[in-house]
């Protein structure tokens, strides 16, 4: 398959976005995190606004995609290694977190993770989104990339139930990634993450951009 497009494709890859010395500013920020904890989200992060800012690689990626309002709204380290070698299965990010609840049409279900509330907004909202991944480790396919089915994010909600049929449709494909690479996602696109064949580490920076703000009086919960 020829270099994959965002917006045909719902993913692109974008090679060497960070220096060696801007890999090396995101794992000092990230160093002493947690080991244990395989995905962690992070919010208040000393020094982790300056890696999210519209002025960064990443951040203008991110503007590049969904326009010059783009702002992170979510960050996740993902640290999988041969002790938390873990999987997921094939799905779609259908939720947001947001700092309170308020009942607005369109909005729902709520739960709550991890004393976080979340909510599944209108498809609208996660239409506006891009998913970015800043690779701090090499990822071949033997190391867990993540597979994506390309074109699902123009599917619009996909039930359960028919997720793998569209993965038979439209993937899968194994996203690989040098170190300093970024790869962007269209938000709904169907994805899915295999444990490593070959485990070793692999961190990952995952960051969420919206370009609009939350209908009503709901409020990204933000990094």
């Amino acid at each position: 398959m020829s270099e994959l497009q965002f917006r045909e494709d719902g993913a692109q890859r974008f090679r060497c976005a960070l220096s060696v010395s801007e890999v090396e500013d995101v794992l000092s920020v990230l160093d002493g995190l947690p080991p244990e904890k395989a995905g962690l989200r992070l919010k208040g992060l000393p020094g982790l606004s300056d890696i999210l800012a519209i002025s960064s690689p990443t951040g203008r990626i991110a503007a590049s995609l969904i326009g010059p309002n783009a702002r992170p709204v979510r960050a996740l380290r993902f640290d999988k290694t041969p002790e938390t070698n873990w999987s997921l299965p094939w799905h779609q990010d259908r939720t947001v977190v947001v700092r309170a609840r308020h009942d607005t049409p369109g909005y729902g279900p709520w739960s709550t993770k991890a004393g976080l509330i979340h909510v599944a907004p209108p498809f609208h909202v996660l239409e506006g989104m891009a998913t970015l991944r800043l690779h701090l480790d090499p990822v071949g396919e033997e190391n867990a990339p993540l597979w994506i089915a390309p074109g699902s994010h123009r599917l619009g909600r996909v039930p359960e139930g028919d997720v793998a049929t569209r993965v038979e449709q439209h993937g899968p494909f194994a996203c690989i990634a040098d170190v300093g690479d970024v790869w962007a996602y269209a938000t709904p696109i169907i994805h899915a993450s295999e444990a490593a064949i070959l485990p070793r580490r692999r961190r990952v920076l995952q960051i969420d951009y919206a370009a609009h703000p939350l209908d009503g009086e709901l409020e990204w919960l933000g990094v």
